[in-house]
């Protein structure tokens, strides 16, 4: 079956059209899909009978299932979530005051390397279709109140958003087309540790999210060891096609820093860091570090973060630190998918101790 996720307007008019059906039945599937948040297809009342049962008969609306679904007191929700093929991807609603931003993913996993995060401890195995990812977004969706809908997009889930273009860009345009979910390109930001053909290739489309790229350190030397991918890339053409893409859309950029306790959280870091970006239209976002258990690395001590950020500031860059939401929750990029894995593989060897199927 076709993912019914996956069908822009023009298709659905198309199929409609083979069938003797009016077009204008496609903008009343839609306005099902995303804002009336239906569960099924019999919750879609005012087509007729038998569309519905045509549309049964060949589209799914939703292909995974929800493996685990966490709240934290703060009102932080996160699903992972189970395609038919096995893989696990996590995806998060963050409550802040007025804001439901929703974080969702690209791909199964992630290959550049970052050697503090969870998600790509494994590797990537596969990417997530445009289905797959708006399907993310309506199930944050359906975890809002009546009268909530979401308003910002962060695209910093699992995997790497530009080595997915092909199936992201899909899958904004319907969140971001009013037939969609209706949520501004502004209020929609992508973060990549920096691909350079693809930050060209967003520029080029016309593109206008927010872009937050996730730096990590001052200088190639430990940034190729923070952040392996670096090795065939280096900061120098990721800051430039970065500027490119500023220069294209007007949007200023962020750049994502994770702060590592006793790694690159020393004074020396930040005044290199504040040289580097100097006389750029940019935000430095600060993040202690959420620990993973199995890593070596830590948070940095509230001294250190203090410290860093002033002088950040003292050195005529724009800085914010971005509060930590969910941690009780495994909220963190991978965490919860990890340790569903480990909790399952455990019981997999007490039943096989115990002669248990």
């Amino acid at each position: 079956m076709r993912h019914l996720l996956e069908q822009s307007t023009e298709q659905l008019e198309t199929w409609l059209g083979q069938r003797g059906l009016p077009a204008y039945r496609a903008a009343q599937i839609r306005r099902w899909l995303f804002e009336k948040r239906a569960g099924d297809f019999d919750d879609m009342s005012d087509l007729p009978k038998p569309l519905r049962a045509a549309l049964a008969d060949e589209f799914a609306i939703w292909t995974s299932t929800i493996a685990t679904h966490r709240r934290a007191a703060d009102g932080t929700e996160k699903l992972l979530i189970q395609w038919p093929d096995g893989h696990q991807i996590e995806c998060v609603l963050i409550r802040e005051r007025q804001r439901r931003t929703v974080c969702i993913s690209t791909q199964v996993g992630c290959a550049m390397g970052c050697v503090f995060c969870a998600s790509g401890l494994d590797g990537v195995a596969r990417n997530l279709s445009s289905g797959e990812i708006i399907e993310q977004l309506l199930r944050l969706d359906r975890l809002l109140a009546a009268d909530e809908r979401l308003s910002h997009i962060v695209v910093m889930g699992m995997g790497e958003p530009l080595a997915n273009l092909d199936h992201l860009l899909p899958a904004l345009a319907a969140a971001s087309s009013p037939r969609g979910l209706g949520i501004s390109a502004r209020r929609i930001t992508i973060s990549t540790v920096g691909l350079p053909p693809a930050l060209d290739r967003l520029a080029a489309e016309n593109c206008h999210y927010h872009l937050a790229v996730s730096l990590h350190a001052p200088n190639d030397a430990l940034r190729n060891q923070l952040v392996r991918v670096n090795r065939n890339i280096g900061i120098g053409p990721i800051l430039a096609a970065a500027e490119r893409y500023f220069e294209h859309t007007g949007r200023r950029l962020t750049f994502e820093y994770v702060l590592l306790g006793g790694v690159n959280d020393e004074p020396r870091n930040a005044r290199e860091l504040a040289e580097l970006l100097r006389g750029r239209t940019a935000l430095v976002n600060v993040i202690p570090y959420n620990p993973v258990a199995g890593l070596p690395y830590r948070a940095p001590t509230a001294a250190a973060l203090r410290r860093f950020v002033s002088i950040l500031a003292e050195g005529g860059i724009s800085v914010q630190v971005r509060q930590r939401k969910g941690d009780q929750i495994d909220a963190a990029c991978g965490q919860l998918r990890r340790g569903h894995r480990e909790i399952v593989a455990t019981a997999s060897v007490g039943n096989a101790l115990r002669g248990v199927p």
